[in-house]
Parts: C-alpha cells; structure tokens; sequence
C-alpha cells in the first residue's frame, strides 16, 4: 500500500524532535547561496507517494523557524472552513493530514459501520474523521479515525463543526501514526473529561487495544486479538 520512496534533500546532519502529528527533521540548508541556516522540514502526518519534483511541496513544507508565524486559533478555523484539505492545529500551527491508504480506509469504515449498527437506538452517535475535535485543556484540533458521543453534542462555537465531548475515539494505526496515536496524541486525549474510551485498530494483524478511564482516572488496557475475538466496551454498553 505505501510505495518506496526516498527524499533527497540539501542539508546535512538531520536529527528527528517531537512534534503534533508529524514528524520534524532538522538540519543546515544552503538559501540562494546565502549563509546556511537552519530549517524545520516537516513531514506530513501520512507518507504520500512521490513522484517527480512537483509531488514534493506536498509533502514538505521548508520555512526557516525564525520566520515562522504563529496562528491564532480563530486564524485558523478561518483558514480550515475555507479549505480542501484537514489540517491539526496546535501551539499557533497548522499541520496538512494526507488521505490515508485504501487498507486504512477500509478498516476505519468499517469500524464505523460496526459501531453505528451496535449504538442504534442508545443515545450514541458515530463520527467519520472529518469531525474535528478540540481538546480544549490542550488546544489541539484533530481528526480522529472514528468518534463516538453519547448523550448531548457540544461544540466549541457556534458554528458547531468542532467537537469538545467525545465519549470514545479510535485510531486506525500506521507506521507514520503509530508513535504519535500512543504517545502525544493520547497524552492530549486524556485530558478530555468526557472521554471514556481509546481505541487503536491494528492494520497488520486482527488486532485491537482499548484503553478505559475507571472511578479514579486511571487508564486500564483491554485488548483482543484474532478474527473471533471480541472486545466489550462498558462506556457504549456493547460488545
């Protein structure tokens, strides 16, 4: 599903730093034959086949950090209504999301099939990722996989398009996601307070891990694993 690619790039020296949803190499890049300087390379969140120079700039985004300018959260939920791509939001930036693979597709879809078909008539709504979810304790905005609220919807503005409850979500892992679903990501998913459930479907094998909230804000791990296995998820009272 993903081709082999490699990127040639002019700097030298690249180190790997953390960052929300992608990752950032860094290094010496020579500007129209200026001094060197330093530059963020940052890579999108989900490779995208490259092919020829052109693919490049979508992948690739080459701006010297002193010059980088800081969004406004209202900067850029302007800038995302308007535009034809989903991009996260955190700490006064915007990062592209690429569409993910058809195996990726396929398995998120699914478990929103699989999900809606269980909730119907329990008060629970299921989402597709182009609902975008604010962590407001954090600030960041991101697309989960699949969403799930019961009860009410609450919205971060009144143009309710950005969601600040959910009760479960769920990410579909990849080799370019997988660090950042575990780690960052749901270190900014625990600071929900309506958040109940963490979920994370394997692509390589039949295989799921779901993190639960108890009484006293611990997050305990349940997993199954195999094509017969099943998996309760006491928040949605389903199996």
């Amino acid at each position: 599903y993903w081709p082999e690619t490699s990127l040639k790039l002019p700097w030298r020296k690249p180190f790997t730093r953390r960052s929300p949803g992608r990752t950032v190499e860094c290094g010496e890049w020579k500007v129209e034959g200026r001094e060197k300087r330093e530059v963020s390379v940052l890579l999108l969140r989900k490779a995208w086949p490259l092919r020829g120079s052109g693919a490049l700039s979508k992948v690739v985004s080459m701006t010297p950090r002193s010059q980088t300018k800081r969004l406004t959260e209202a900067e850029y939920l302007t800038q995302e209504r308007a535009a034809s791509f989903k991009s996260e939001f955190f700490d006064g930036e915007m990062f592209a999301m690429a569409g993910g693979s058809p195996r990726h597709s396929l398995i998120a879809g699914n478990l929103i099939r699989a999900l809606g078909n269980r909730l119907e008539g329990r008060g629970c709504l299921t989402f597709t990722s182009d609902l975008r979810v604010k962590i407001e304790m954090t600030g960041l905005n991101t697309y989960p996989d699949v969403t799930v609220v019961c009860g009410e919807l609450r919205f971060a503005d009144a143009e309710q398009d950005t969601l600040v409850n959910p009760t479960l979500v769920a990410e579909v892992l990849s080799d370019a996601t997988e660090g950042y679903d575990r780690g960052e990501k749901f270190e900014h998913y625990r600071r929900i307070a309506s958040l109940q459930a963490y979920l994370l479907v394997s692509q390589r094998k039949p295989s799921l891990e779901l993190f639960l909230r108890n009484d006293a804000g611990q997050w305990l791990l349940r997993e199954a694993a195999g094509l017969e296995a099943s998996l309760e998820i006491p928040p949605l009272k389903i199996t």
